[in-house]
């Protein structure tokens, strides 16, 4: 049996473990969250009459499609939504060249709008990436499913990938002529349809294949509805009754893969891509550092990144024994899953050593800036269901103080603060992430609880955002999960300032400047109310969102809070919780505990994720013999203090319940 270390635990058992007594709302058992029914795994269930009866044509043109090529219409609505959630995606292709509802493919179009070497970053200053070196458009190359959708429908490839309907109309005849390639029957039950589901998603390997039919009924069965990127409305009912047949994609004669080496759930296709842990000349070493969690200290925390790179330029990175590492990278078409990093060892992805040594670290495929394009629903579903077993496995509360993004880890000294990662962005969408894991955003208390939890209409919610394909021009309109922060109550007041990301704090509305916003799931300190905008507090000041009744973006919670104890002007903030200097072994160098350049001043209030005493993993060599793990006695907090979470000693402050 594993035992588990006291420096880093569960915020109610630190509490415990400090003499306070935390109500039970302040945190939550991962447990909990696999209780919730299944259609909390998609946004179907949602209040209808918030849509305002949105344009319906994209339905029409799914019931259309399906009657013209004898596809039953629920199985091209449930392979839309693993392709593309029912966007347009304003035309712009996916990162394995694929256009609209149906993601039919066309390299050669790809390549002729946005050239061979930069086919999918936006141009600009890189904000967010530490990837480096030439880029391409696709791991897929040659002829593409636009081409032969052509040959199938009489319309141009052109107008397939321009025209969402005539796109429909292509994805329609591809799943028919799947079907007659298999020899099966032009059946009206969905369920004889999955050989050709499997095949549409283009997998080579018979587990991938399995899985994305297994999403497709998987949807099929729980339903889902929601407002596309252009405005309309699609629908499908959910069908309990409906299970796939797999012998029909066992026919297909795929190679079989496995999960061996791997830590996935056993319904999820991975492989096992080493990244290398090797000596390098000079007595260095790469790319991750040996360790034994979660026997040794506890695994605390999921970072989620993307990769603003190709999947196939992300592995060879990650293969370099000289450049950086993470655990996990998720393929954008369909899912697929390479592991790379043991989970008990420490790769080097966040930027943070602190967080590194505590956290397992997953990449997507995917580009901040494209407007959340290539987030597909099979890359959701599929990390998803990853996150979802790992926290069950290793006891991580399935909330924003522990799932993070890489624009959430704080920088870890002043100097470090401007020049942190701004990955996954303001179009990762994590309300439906967290429906997905079975752990949706809830108020979780009333107008007085003292807290809200950040929770935008992801479909409806288009705030400004400039940078996404020139500096300073505006990005084309899309949902967002993230709310704009402001000095005072007013679409005109300036922005709040961020002294630690901009010389002289001046946030913008650039898309890779998060200086002035929060996103979905993150908590705060309620600070005040002014018809329809709400004040939180942040970075040291009070900021104010947009948040009408009639379209709220956040609701009420309770929890507990942290403030300045009395007779304190304010306290420091700390980017990483490390242990007092005589806590040090002989041997082991001290780590400066440096506080960053942000200040909590007397009278606010900060929302508690979590409490830890202070620790650090000594290693620096490649005998893992030497590795030394640091415990301390300091009690920290970690609070969430802008867009970015933040520590503070639990001496310099009182822990007290967020009721107002």
């Amino acid at each position: 049996m594993r035992r588990t270390p006291v420096a880093a635990v569960p915020l109610a058992a630190s509490l415990l473990l400090a003499g306070l007594a935390a109500p039970q709302a302040a945190w939550s058992a991962p447990q909990a969250a696999w209780n919730t029914p299944r259609t909390a795994w998609t946004s179907w269930n949602a209040p209808r009459a918030s849509w305002n009866a949105p344009r319906a044509e994209r339905q029409e043109a799914f019931r259309a499609a399906a009657a013209r090529y004898g596809v039953p219409e629920k199985v091209l609505l449930a392979v839309s939504y693993l392709e593309s959630r029912w966007d347009a995606h304003q035309g712009l292709p996916s990162v394995t060249a694929g256009y609209g509802p149906m993601h039919l493919t066309d390299p050669r179009r790809a390549l002729r709008l946005t050239g061979p070497h930069d086919a999918l970053h936006p141009t600009g200053p890189r904000r967010t990436s530490h990837r480096a070196g030439p880029r391409r458009v696709s791991h897929r190359a040659g002829r593409g499913t636009a081409e032969e959708a052509a040959r199938l429908t009489g319309i141009s490839a052109d107008r397939l990938v321009r025209d969402p309907g005539a796109n429909i109309l292509g994805g329609a005849a591809l799943l028919a002529r799947h079907q007659r390639d298999l020899g099966l029957p032009m059946s009206p039950r969905p369920a004889d349809w999955s050989g050709a589901v499997a095949r549409y998603s283009g997998a080579t390997g018979a587990g991938d294949a399995r899985h994305f039919a297994g999403e497709v009924f998987s949807l099929l069965r729980t339903g889902a509805g929601r407002i596309t990127d252009d405005g309309r409305q699609v629908w499908l009912s959910p069908s309990p009754e409906i299970a796939p047949h797999m012998e029909h994609v066992d026919r297909m004669g795929l190679r079989e893969g496995g999960n061996r080496n791997t830590d996935c759930p056993a319904n999820l296709a991975c492989e096992w891509l080493p990244a290398p842990y090797r000596e390098l000349p000079g007595g260095g070493y790469g790319n991750h550092d040996l360790s034994d969690r979660p026997r040794e200290h506890r695994i605390e925390y999921i970072v989620i990144h993307d990769t603003e790179e190709t999947y196939g330029k992300t592995l060879r990175l990650v293969d370099d024994p000289t450049y950086v590492s993470w655990h996990y990278t998720i393929r954008s078409s369909d899912g697929h899953i390479a592991q790379h990093v043991r989970t008990r060892d420490i790769a080097w992805h966040s930027g943070n050593w602190y967080v590194n040594a505590k956290a397992i670290g997953i990449e997507h495929e995917g580009f901040l800036a494209k407007a959340g394009a290539w987030y597909t629903e099979a890359m959701y579903r599929s990390s998803a269901r990853l996150v979802r077993y790992l926290a069950r496995r290793y006891g991580i509360p399935l909330d924003r103080a522990h799932i993070l993004g890489h624009d959430n880890v704080p920088g870890t000294v002043p100097g470090s603060v401007a020049g942190m990662h701004v990955d996954p962005g303001p179009y990762w969408d994590w309300g439906h992430y967290f429906a997905l894991m079975g752990s949706p955003f809830k108020a979780t208390g009333g107008a007085h609880a003292g807290l809200v939890t950040i929770r935008t209409d992801y479909a409806r919610h288009r705030p400004r955002y400039t940078g996404c394909e020139e500096p300073g021009e505006d990005c084309r309109p899309h949902g967002s999960a993230s709310v704009r922060l402001h000095t005072a109550p007013g679409h005109g007041k300036p922005l709040v300032r961020d002294v630690g990301r901009r010389s002289g704090g001046r946030s913008t509305y650039g898309v890779h400047d998060h200086g002035a916003r929060a996103t979905t799931g993150q908590q705060y300190a309620l600070a005040g109310r002014k018809g329809d905008w709400t004040a939180i507090w942040y970075l040291g000041q009070r900021a104010w969102f947009h948040n009408p009744h009639d379209a709220p973006t956040a609701v009420n919670a309770g929890g507990l809070i942290v403030t300045p104890r009395p007779g304190r002007a304010s306290v420091p903030v700390y980017g990483r919780a490390y242990p007092e200097p005589e806590a040090y072994p002989k041997g082991v160098p001290v780590q400066p505990i440096v506080p960053l350049q942000y200040m909590i001043p007397r009278g606010q209030r900060y929302a508690v994720g979590l409490a830890t005493h202070g620790e650090y993993y000594h290693s620096t060599t490649y005998d893992e013999t030497a590795h030394r793990l640091v415990r301390g006695r300091t009690l920290y907090y970690q609070v969430q203090l802008g867009h970015r979470v933040a520590f503070v000693k639990a001496d310099d402050v009182d822990i007290l319940p967020s009721s107002v």
